[in-house]
């Protein structure tokens, strides 16, 4: 079962940003997974907001920049099925990677660490302002991915 919690930072002094953090554990090794983080494409597989990643040529490193297409579900600020653009931010192989999405004004970042029985515990997290959070439903964001990603990895246990 996943497990989330909030915690609020204040960055200026009236634009509070909220981070949202869920954790999970994953029926597969660390090296399994960071397999499947590691391959772009597959970010739409388990990020509930994108339904399609187009990477540049850099794939998962540092500065790289991806187009996004966004999910059917719409939002205040943003149109169904619109396009976007994320910034990969932080690339530590095996073990964690980070994103912000230029257009949602959020910052996610998967980590990675060894969980009992050969099992990987992920914590993933996302840093944004409070209102963007209400705005766009990102609140839901951090739990829905690992559910996926859980689903994912259970997937490939099984075959």
């Amino acid at each position: 079962m996943a497990r989330a919690w909030v915690t609020t930072s204040r960055r200026k002094r009236d634009n509070r940003t909220v981070r949202i953090e869920a954790q999970r554990e994953l029926l597969a090794i660390r090296g399994d997974v960071w397999k499947l983080l590691a391959e772009p494409h597959h970010l739409s597989d388990w990020w509930p907001g994108y339904i399609t990643i187009r990477p540049d040529r850099l794939g998962l490193a540092e500065g790289a920049r991806w187009q996004v297409v966004r999910g059917n579900a719409p939002g205040l600020l943003r149109r169904p099925g619109g396009e976007g653009l994320i910034v990969v931010t932080s690339v530590e192989p095996g073990r964690r990677f980070a994103w912000r999405d230029v257009q949602q004004a959020f910052v996610a970042e998967i980590d990675l660490e060894p969980a009992g029985g050969g099992n990987t515990r992920a914590t993933l997290s996302l840093e944004a302002p409070w209102w963007r959070l209400v705005v766009e439903g990102l609140r839901t964001e951090p739990p829905k991915a690992l559910a996926r990603l859980h689903a994912l990895c259970q997937t490939a246990a099984s075959l």
